[in-house]
């Protein structure tokens, strides 16, 4: 299994672990209660969390690090980008030539752009923005069409968000 760590966008300077070819990790049904608690709550406390799933403080504090340590799980603050001055939210749909890679990891260095995936279908490549205005989401697509090897972007605005979760992968 090969690792790459690779700059996260949003500016922060945080780096994400890419775990190429992994498959899934197999958790055991504790390891399952603690990820739900920290769903709920990434801020709850170790010996909290310990008295709802039967173990101590400090079983809870190695069984955590050994989550993060395994790229399973990343404690992180979620933002909720309308409070941050961003409204607009969209996913752009892109076609490419070339090293597909190369651009998906171009596409990854720009601040306004929070996802990359690589895709089969019409597009090579899904990538999701936020944006302060609509003419801030014509400037990044100006930007995205600029990239070498992007032939072709289409945007899908969203008008409103009906779902967005992080608790599953649990059950």
């Amino acid at each position: 299994m090969a690792i790459r760590q690779q700059e996260s966008g949003g500016g922060g300077g945080r780096r994400v672990a890419v775990r190429e070819g992994a498959s899934h990790a197999l958790l055991d049904d504790v390891a399952k209660q603690i990820i739900e608690q920290l769903q709920e709550d990434g801020r709850r406390p170790y010996a909290t969390i310990g008295k709802a799933v039967g173990l101590s403080e400090a079983a809870v504090r190695q069984r955590v690090q050994r989550l993060l340590d395994a790229g399973v799980m990343q404690i992180v603050a979620v933002t909720d980008p309308l409070q941050l001055g961003f409204p607009r939210q969209a996913m752009i749909g892109l076609r490419t030539d070339g090293d597909l890679e190369a651009v998906a990891d171009r596409l990854a260095e720009f601040e306004e752009v929070d996802y990359v995936v690589i895709t089969a279908g019409s597009f090579d490549l899904l990538a999701e923005v936020v944006c302060r205005n609509d003419a801030h989401l014509l400037e990044i697509l100006q930007r995205l069409r600029a990239v070498d090897g992007v032939l072709a972007t289409e945007a899908f605005v969203y008008l409103k968000l009906r779902k967005q979760t992080y608790s599953w992968g649990t059950a």
